[in-house]
C-alpha cells in the first residue's frame, strides 16, 4: 500500500533460529508498519546506488535467456532484490519455473525453485471467494448491511455498520479508514484488535461514495465469515479452496507461528537506503489476517487464479460475474479496475488480466491469470520502494503473459 511508515520502532526482544536476530527486530516493527499488505509499499528498501550507465549494463540481457528470466536477473543485478522467482504457465503445455539470486544472504544458497513466500494481500482474493460461496449458499448477501451479521460492532466516528454493505468491503468502497496506518508492533494481534484500532479514526467517506484501499475491509469480512459459519476463518479459507483445488503449498499459519515450514527463500528489509539488508523471514502474521496471512508458492497462486476465472471450480458463474463487476482503481497502475476482492489489469499484447498482488515485510508477489489460460507469478524477496522497480516487477509479469 502507498503508505508512509513514520513510526518509531521498537524491539520484542525476540530472537530468530540460530541466535540471530531473525524474525522480530526493532526493524520488523517499522516493517509492519511500513507494509500495508496491499500492492504498493513504503518499507525501507532501495534500488543500488548506481550510475545510469552501469544500471544499464546491468540490465542488459544474459545471452540465452529468454524474456522472463532475463527481467528477473535484472531486477537482481540492477535493482538489487536478494532473489526473484517466477512461475509461468501458457495456454499449452507444462509449468516453467524461474528464479534469480540467491535465496540466503548469509549462506550464498540457491534459491528453492517455486518457493514458498508471503503473499500479502493475495490473501483478499481467496476471502473474498469465501464469502461469495457463502453468498452462492444463500447464508450472505452482498447488499445487506454489515450489522445483519456482526451487529453493533462497527461503530465509530462517521462509522455505522448499519450503512455499510458486504459488497462495500469485498470493493473497496466502505470508507472504513485503514488499521494499518498505525504503529503495529511485532506481536499476536487477534482480529477484534486489528478492527478496534481502525475504528480510533473516523470514517474516510461515506459508505458507497468513493474507492480506497483498507485493510480493515477485509479483516470484517473475515469477522463475517466466521459469525455465519461458526467456524475459523482458517478452517473456512482451508476447506473451500485450498483443499478443493490440492493447492498443497499454500496454507494459512496457524496462531503465533512466525515460520515459513516448506523450503523458502528468506525475506529481507532495509532500514535507510544505505542500511544493510535484514533477515526478517520469521514475523508473526496476525497483524494481517484475513487481509494478508497466507503462505504459497507462485505455481499454487497460478493455480488459484487460473481455477478462480472458470465459473463452477471455485465460484458459480453469477458469483463470478459479482466478483468481476469492477470500478476504477489507478492505486494499482494506469487502467487497473477492482473487482470484489480481484484487480484487473490491462496487458501491453492486449486484454487484460486477473490478479491481485501482495506486500508482505520480505516479500513482494504480482500476478494472475487470464481468460483463455495463461498464467504467471512473480515473487522477490525484499519490499522496492523505488515504483521504477515494482514496475519492473510487473513487466515481468506482462513479458510472462504475453509470449507467444
Amino acid at each position: 500500500m502507498r503508505e508512509q511508515a513514520g513510526q518509531k520502532v521498537r524491539s520484542s526482544g525476540r530472537r530468530g533460529r540460530g541466535g540471530r536476530c531473525g524474525g522480530v527486530s526493532a526493524a520488523v516493527a517499522a516493517a509492519v508498519a511500513a507494509a500495508a499488505v496491499g500492492v504498493m509499499t513504503a518499507g525501507a528498501v532501495a534500488a543500488p546506488a548506481a550510475s545510469a550507465a552501469s544500471a544499464a549494463s546491468a540490465r542488459a540481457p544474459l545471452p540465452g535467456a529468454d524474456g522472463v528470466q532475463q527481467g528477473l536477473d535484472a531486477l537482481v543485478r540492477a535493482d538489487g532484490v536478494p532473489a526473484a522467482l517466477a512461475s509461468v504457465n501458457g495456454r499449452k503445455g507444462p509449468t516453467r519455473t524461474y528464479t534469480a539470486g540467491v535465496g540466503d544472504l548469509a549462506t550464498g544458497s540457491e534459491v528453492p525453485r517455486d518457493g514458498q513466500v508471503r503473499i500479502g494481500s493475495n490473501t483478499k482474493t481467496f476471502t473474498a471467494v469465501v464469502v461469495l460461496q457463502l453468498v452462492a449458499e444463500g447464508k450472505i448477501r452482498l447488499d445487506a448491511s454489515v450489522d445483519t451479521y456482526l451487529p453493533g460492532l462497527v461503530r465509530g466516528d462517521g462509522i455505522d455498520g448499519r450503512k455499510i454493505k458486504v459488497r462495500q468491503i469485498l470493493q473497496q468502497t466502505s470508507g472504513l479508514p485503514n488499521y494499518t496506518k498505525h504503529d503495529l508492533q511485532p506481536r499476536y494481534y487477534e482480529p477484534r484488535e486489528l478492527l478496534d484500532i481502525a475504528l480510533r479514526d473516523k470514517a474516510d467517506f461515506e459508505p458507497g461514495k468513493k474507492w480506497a484501499y483498507s485493510n480493515t475491509n477485509y479483516v470484517l469480512a473475515g469477522l463475517i465469515v466466521q459469525e455465519v459459519t461458526g467456524r475459523p476463518f482458517a478452517e473456512e479459507i482451508d476447506r473451500r479452496v485450498i483443499k478443493r483445488l490440492g493447492l498443497r503449498h499454500t496454507y494459512f499459519p496457524s496462531p503465533r507461528d512466525a515460520t515459513i515450514r516448506g523450503p523458502h527463500p528468506k525475506g529481507y528489509y532495509r532500514e535507510a537506503p544505505d542500511a544493510p539488508l535484514r533477515d526478517i523471514t520469521e514475523l508473526d502474521p496476525s497483524w494481517a489476517w484475513a487481509a494478508g496471512q497466507l503462505i504459497s508458492t507462485n505455481t499454487d497462486l497460478n493455480r488459484f487464479f487460473g481455477a478462480l476465472l472458470s465459473p463452477g471450480r471455485l465460484l458459480p458463474a453469477p458469483q463470478l460475474a459479482q466478483m468481476r463487476t469492477t470500478v476504477p482503481a489507478d492505486y494499482f497502475g494506469k487502467g487497473a479496475r477492482y473487482g470484489l476482492g480481484i484487480v484487473s489489469r490491462p496487458l501491453s499484447c492486449g486484454g487484460v488480466y486477473w490478479g491481485h498482488g501482495g506486500s508482505y515485510p520480505g516479500y513482494e508477489t504480482r500476478g494472475g491469470a487470464t481468460d483463455d489460460g495463461r498464467a504467471a507469478d512473480v515473487a522477490v524477496t525484499t519490499q522496492p520502494t523505488d515504483k521504477a522497480v515494482m514496475t519492473r516487477v510487473d513487466e515481468v509479469v506482462d513479458t510472462a503473459l504475453c509470449r507467444r
